[in-house]
């Protein structure tokens, strides 16, 4: 059976905290994901950018690669990428015991809200967000998140995302912003992409 792994990992010599990208996926899947996936290429590219970027700030990065693509809810079972995201953050503290944030792109980030209720997370950085109008709010309370969405989005919302935000006010430091007339992929305005992802990070750790 395939594993989840921790495919990149970038960690100055005294690091402070670390951020744990996610990828994104598929509402449902089941086959593994290899080297020739899109979205964990895309998150491994996010990787090395936070990394230069953050490193010197005492930042480290590590990307996860999930077992399977995807999400695919089960009564009674967490969705595929949860508990390998649980997984990532045990394996992580167990030799760090450092705050985390977790940056995530369309499914990788609501597998990063569903795992903030873990030990260490201190908030979540949401990139094109995948998050239907029934998810929970609740792992976020006392915490920070950042989202980003563009309009031109055609496979996730931006009005959902907008419309979580909001609810998740209620129990957290919550911010939507408005990407403009960017679509899903991050695959246009990516210094724009990367560079709220920067950001988010530094703002979360700062007010953590």
């Amino acid at each position: 059976m395939t594993e989840p792994s921790l495919t990149d990992t970038w960690l100055p010599a005294e690091p402070r905290a670390i951020a744990l990208v996610l990828h994104g996926g598929a509402e449902h899947g089941t086959s593994a994901i290899d080297g020739r996936s899109l979205s964990w290429r895309r998150a491994r590219a996010l990787g090395r950018h936070l990394h230069d970027e953050l490193g010197a700030d005492g930042v480290g990065v590590a990307v996860i690669r999930y077992a399977v693509r995807g999400w695919n809810a089960t009564p009674g079972r967490e969705p595929s990428p949860v508990p390998d995201a649980r997984w990532a953050l045990d394996t992580l503290r167990r030799e760090h015991d450092l705050p985390f944030v977790l940056v995530g792109h369309s499914m990788g980030a609501r597998t990063g809200v569903a795992v903030a209720d873990e030990p260490g997370v201190v908030g979540v950085v949401a990139l094109a967000p995948w998050l239907p109008a029934d998810e929970p709010v609740e792992p976020l309370k006392g915490k920070l998140l950042r989202a980003a969405h563009g309009r031109r989005d055609k496979i996730t919302s931006a009005r959902a995302t907008r419309r979580y935000v909001e609810r998740a006010a209620e129990v957290a430091d919550a911010e939507f912003t408005d990407m403009g007339r960017l679509g899903h992929y991050l695959l246009r305005g990516v210094p724009r992409w990367n560079a709220f992802a920067v950001g988010g990070v530094r703002e979360v750790l700062d007010r953590a």
